[in-house]
C-alpha cells in the first residue's frame, strides 16, 4: 500500500511538471503569436487538473491508509513486547510512561510516516524542475539555486536545535500521563484524604513543565523556521531581475520565463513545509528512541533455549536453600527451604515484609532467584516453559486486577471457551455465586474498570474463580481472602476445603480462619522459616507465632479455641 502510494504520487508529479511547459506554449504560441487558437492549451489544462485531482485524491488516500496501517502494525509490536516484558520491569518503570510511550510517542512517529513521502514526492517534483529550469537557462537556474546551500545550513542548525526540545517534550508529556494514571486510579485515595489540591498541584506542575517545553519549541521554530522558507525567494527576486532583463533584450521568452517562475515555485514548496517537516522529524526522532528505549529491553524472565513443558503434573513443589531479593535491594528470603507435598495445604505466616509474598511470587516464576532453586515435580521451574509453568501453577493475589467486562467474561478470562456450567460451579466453590446472582444482569453485568464497582471481597472472590475454571494441580493464594468478611469466609470454608482437596496449596494468611484451613503452618521471621508445624503445634511452642496472630486482630482466646 506504501509504495502504491508513491507510485502514484510519482504519476502526480509526472503531470504537474508537465503544466508550466503547457503554459510557455500558451503564451509564446496563443497570447504573443497567435499561432494556435488558446481553447486548445485550456482543454489539455482542463484534462491534466482532471488528472492531478483523482491522481492527487487516490494517491493521499493510499498514504493516509498506509500510515494507519504502520500505527496499528507499531502498537501491537509495542503491545506484544510489553505483554511479554518480566514483573521486574514493570516495577522499575510507571505506568504513565508506558502509556506515553504506546500512545504519544507512537503517534508522533506514526504523524512523520504520514508527512515523510508527500516531501519525498515533493523532491522528485524538485529535481524535475531543476532539470526544467536548466533546459530552459543554465545561468538563469544556476543563480536561482544561490540561496539553497544557506538553506541547507540553517536547516541543519535548525534540527540540531529542535532535537533536544523534541525530546523534553515527550518526556514532560510522559510525566502528565503517568500523574493523570495516578491520579485515575487512585481516585479513592486522593478523595479519601481530600487530597484534591494536592493531586491538582502535581498535574499543574506537570502541565506547566510541557507548556514551558512547547514555549521553547515555539521559540526556536519562529527563529528558524522563516529563514528557512524564505531563502528560497531570494532566489525569485533573482529570477525577477535577471529573468526580466533576458526578457527585455529578447534572449528569453515572455512563456519561458512564466514557465522557469513555475518550476521555481514548485521546487519551493519543499522548502515551504521544510520547517514542518524538521519539527515532525525531531518530535518523531525522540519518539522513537523512547520507543526504542522499551523495545530495547529483553524479559528477564524467559523461556530458556532447552525449556521443557511439564507432563502430569503431581503438584510436589521445593523450595531449596533459596536467597532472593528485589533489584539490587537487600536479600529478602535467606536460605529458605521448604517441601509442598502432593495434594498438600501449607499456610505462611510472618509479619508484614518477612518474604511470604516473595516466596509465593517465585513460585510460578514471576521472578529469579539468587540462588538456590525453586522446582516443580523435580523440575527447576527455570528449566520448564513459562506457559506449561503457569497453567500448572494457579496464583490468585492480593490485590485482584478484573477487567471491564462482565462477570461471565471476567472468570473465563484464562479459559474463553468454558462452559457457563463450569463457570457456574467455580463461582459457588468461589463463594460468588450467591452475590453475582444479586447483581443487575447477573453473570452478564457489566463490572466497572479494575472491578471498583464490586466490594474488595467480591474481587477477590470472583479471582479465585478465575483461577480455578482453570483447575491446576497447584494453586497459590497470596492473601487471597483479606478482603473477605471474616463471616463470609467461614461460610465459604466449605467450598475452600473442596478447592484445596487434591491440589497443592500454598496460603500466604494473616487470618486464623484461613490458616485452619492448612495442613501445616510454616512460620517466617526476616526471610527465614523459624518453625513449621500445626497450628497447635505453633501455637505450644513459638510465642512469635501468637504475636503474629496477636497483631492480625485475632484474641489469644480465639486462637485456643480453633486448629487441629
Amino acid at each position: 500500500m506504501f509504495s502504491a502510494a508513491l507510485v502514484m504520487s510519482g504519476a502526480s508529479m509526472l503531470v504537474v511538471v508537465q503544466v508550466p511547459r503547457l503554459i510557455q506554449d500558451a503564451v509564446d504560441n496563443s497570447i504573443v503569436s497567435d499561432r494556435v487558437p488558446l481553447s486548445h492549451y485550456m482543454w489539455w489544462l482542463v484534462g491534466m487538473s482532471v488528472i492531478m485531482l483523482v491522481v492527487g485524491y487516490l494517491s493521499k488516500q493510499l498514504l493516509f491508509r498506509a500510515a494507519a496501517r504502520i500505527e496499528y502494525d507499531l502498537r501491537n509490536i509495542v503491545y506484544e513486547h510489553l505483554t511479554a516484558m518480566s514483573f521486574p520491569f514493570y516495577d522499575r518503570m510507571q505506568s504513565g510512561q508506558l502509556i506515553s510511550r504506546a500512545n504519544s510517542d507512537i503517534r508522533a512517529v506514526q504523524m512523520y510516516l504520514a508527512f515523510a513521502p508527500y516531501l519525498l514526492v515533493q523532491s522528485g517534483i524538485s529535481l524535475v524542475s531543476f532539470a526544467y529550469m536548466l533546459a530552459i537557462d543554465v545561468p538563469l537556474a544556476i543563480l536561482a539555486m544561490l540561496p539553497m546551500p544557506l538553506m541547507f545550513v540553517a536547516s541543519r542548525r535548525m534540527q540540531r536545535s529542535l532535537f533536544p526540545v523534541s525530546w523534553l517534550i515527550q518526556a514532560r508529556l510522559a510525566d502528565v500521563a503517568t500523574v493523570v494514571d495516578e491520579n485515575v486510579n487512585g481516585v479513592r485515595v486522593v478523595k479519601s484524604f481530600a487530597a484534591e489540591r494536592s493531586q491538582l498541584a502535581s498535574l499543574q506542575k506537570a502541565a506547566t513543565s510541557v507548556a514551558w517545553a512547547n514555549v521553547k519549541d515555539a521559540d526556536l521554530r519562529a527563529r528558524w523556521t522563516p529563514l528557512v522558507q524564505n531563502l528560497p525567494r531570494v532566489g525569485m527576486a533573482i529570477v525577477l531581475l535577471y529573468g526580466g532583463y533576458l526578457v527585455i533584450h529578447g534572449e528569453l521568452g515572455v512563456g519561458a520565463i512564466l514557465a522557469f517562475n513555475a518550476y521555481l515555485l514548485m521546487l519551493q514548496v519543499p522548502f515551504q513545509v521544510i520547517g514542518n517537516l524538521i519539527m515532525l522529524g525531531q518530535r518523531s526522532s525522540a519518539a522513537a528512541k523512547r520507543l526504542y528505549e522499551v523495545l530495547d529491553e529483553k524479559p528477564e524472565i524467559a523461556d530458556a533455549p532447552d525449556a521443557r513443558e511439564i507432563t502430569g503434573p503431581r503438584g510436589d513443589v521445593r523450595f531449596d536453600d533459596v536467597t532472593f531479593g528485589y533489584g539490587d535491594g537487600l536479600d529478602v528470603l535467606k536460605g529458605f527451604s521448604l517441601q509442598l507435598r502432593p495434594g498438600e495445604t501449607v499456610a505462611l505466616v510472618g509479619r508484614t515484609g518477612t518474604g511470604k509474598s516473595t516466596a509465593a511470587r517465585l513460585l510460578p516464576r514471576f521472578y529469579d532467584v539468587r540462588a538456590g532453586s525453586v522446582s516443580v515435580d523435580g523440575h527447576d521451574v527455570r528449566d520448564l516453559t513459562l506457559r506449561s509453568l503457569r497453567d500448572t501453577v494457579g496464583v490468585v493475589l492480593d490485590e485482584p486486577f478484573l477487567f471491564s467486562a462482565s462477570v461471565r467474561d471476567n472468570i473465563a478470562y484464562g479459559r474463553p471457551d468454558a462452559d457457563f456450567t463450569d463457570i457456574e460451579r467455580v463461582a459457588r466453590l468461589a463463594g460468588a455465586h450467591e452475590f453475582i446472582t444479586e447483581l443487575s444482569e447477573g453473570y452478564d453485568t457489566v463490572i466497572g474498570e479494575r472491578g471498583y464497582t464490586l466490594s474488595g471481597g467480591q474481587r477477590q472472590r470472583i479471582a479465585i474463580a478465575r483461577t480455578l475454571l482453570l483447575n491446576p494441580p497447584v494453586l497459590v493464594l497470596d492473601d487471597a481472602t483479606s478482603a473477605i468478611d471474616v463471616q463470609v469466609e467461614q461460610e465459604i470454608h466449605a467450598g475452600l476445603r473442596s478447592l484445596f482437596a487434591g491440589r497443592t496449596t500454598l496460603i500466604v494468611a494473616h487470618r486464623l480462619s484461613t490458616i485452619s484451613l492448612a495442613d501445616r503452618v510454616v512460620l517466617l521471621d526476616g526471610g527465614r522459616i523459624v518453625a513449621d508445624g500445626t497450628h497447635k503445634e505453633l501455637l505450644a511452642s513459638t510465642p512469635l507465632y501468637a504475636e503474629v496472630l496477636a497483631q492480625a486482630d485475632e484474641t489469644i482466646e480465639e486462637l485456643g479455641s480453633v486448629g487441629r
